[in-house]
């Protein structure tokens, strides 16, 4: 039985730019999704999962809609063997086993650590071969057709290009990936809110459109194309082109460790998405605070907001301190248990023999 381990991600800089053509800085983490497979028989690709209950057994010729299928889990399945056979893959029949340590609903991109682990062993089974930037887009397609969320391409790149030490200057317009190191004596804190999100039903889909309109009063095709002036009177337009800059910003300043300048980028971005894109919530602007309180440089909401995780910046050496004061503080001022950790980057989605 081939395994295939995709992992989720944490993104450093640049969140709601992707869908705009812009610019981001993630990097994959160790938590990730694992996908067992083996040929299968009756033209149908069933799977279990070690999370959630159920069996999924879906048509191999792409036939079942993946909206429709019960239970939940099992659309990204249903959406991976579509994805390929729209692209002329005959799917082998499967019988596949999934496992993944990225917890739902953390904006750590569990989705996209699925699709990317179900694509790659459904190829590799079908005897399919695409470059890894198909297999992005083909992963991409996958979880859109799970949940109807159109959503950019960042979280599959980091999945799958994903490099130990490093983050990921990511262009989304023309596609380019160029690591960026993380200085030794930087540490990358997730904490986890406690409040899980839910994309499809959050108003991920209503800041697209809202964005997608204010291009359009601009003038311009795409936010990414916007000057400061122009974007100025808009605060969904001005979050996605002051947020393109902070990315560059961040990406210079990594390589150094620069915590003077870093700390303050990211506390600048929290207040954009917080302000300018509504997409933060109480109990991540709380951590945003604390973690600050706690000896952190900086700190924002990461991922798509809407609750999940806050990504903070810190000396390496004052660390786990500080993972350790944040979490008791958000405890006692919400009775929330949150999920904290120090973050290491490490190597993008592999076959696992």
């Amino acid at each position: 039985m081939a395994r295939f381990v995709a992992p989720g991600r944490v993104n450093l800089m640049g969140d709601h730019t992707d869908y705009h053509d812009g610019f981001v800085l993630p990097f994959a983490i160790p938590l990730a999704c694992t996908v067992s497979v083996a040929p299968g028989a009756g033209r149908t690709v069933r799977a279990r999962s070690a999370q959630f209950p159920g069996v999924v057994a879906v048509a191999a010729d792409g036939s079942d809609d993946p909206r429709t299928l019960e239970p939940a889990w099992g659309r990204f399945v249903a959406g991976a063997v579509r994805a390929l056979t729209e692209r002329g893959i005959a799917v082998a029949d499967a019988d596949l086993e999934i496992s993944s340590t990225v917890p739902p609903g953390s904006g750590l991109s569990s989705s996209s650590a699925l699709s990317v682990a179900l694509v790659l062993a459904l190829a590799d089974l079908a005897g399919a071969s695409f470059d890894r930037i198909e297999i992005a887009q083909l992963a991409l397609a996958a979880e859109v057709g799970a949940t109807g969320v159109p959503g950019g391409l960042m979280d599959q790149l980091a999945s799958l290009f994903g490099r130990a030490g490093h983050a990921l200057l990511i262009d989304c317009r023309a596609t380019t990936i160029a690591p960026v190191p993380i200085a030794p004596g930087v540490a990358v804190i997730v904490v986890h809110c406690g409040v899980p999100r839910a994309l499809a039903e959050s108003a991920y889909a209503t800041r697209r459109a809202e964005s997608d309109a204010a291009a359009r009063r601009i003038g311009v095709d795409s936010l990414r194309d916007a000057t400061r002036e122009r974007a100025a009177a808009d605060p969904r337009a001005r979050h996605v082109v002051s947020e393109n800059a902070r990315v560059q910003a961040t990406a210079a300043a990594l390589a150094t460790g620069d915590l003077s300048v870093l700390g303050p980028l990211l506390l600048t971005s929290h207040a954009s998405l917080r302000d300018d894109y509504e997409v933060s919530t109480p109990e991540l602007d709380l951590l945003v605070e604390l973690v600050v309180e706690c000896g952190a440089a900086g700190a924002r909401l990461t991922g798509a907001g809407f609750g999940g995780c806050i990504v903070a910046l810190a000396q390496r050496n004052h660390a786990d301190d500080i993972v350790a004061k944040t979490a008791i503080r958000y405890r006692a001022a919400t009775g929330i248990e949150p999920f904290a950790f120090v973050a290491p980057a490490v190597d993008g989605a592999h076959r696992d023999h």
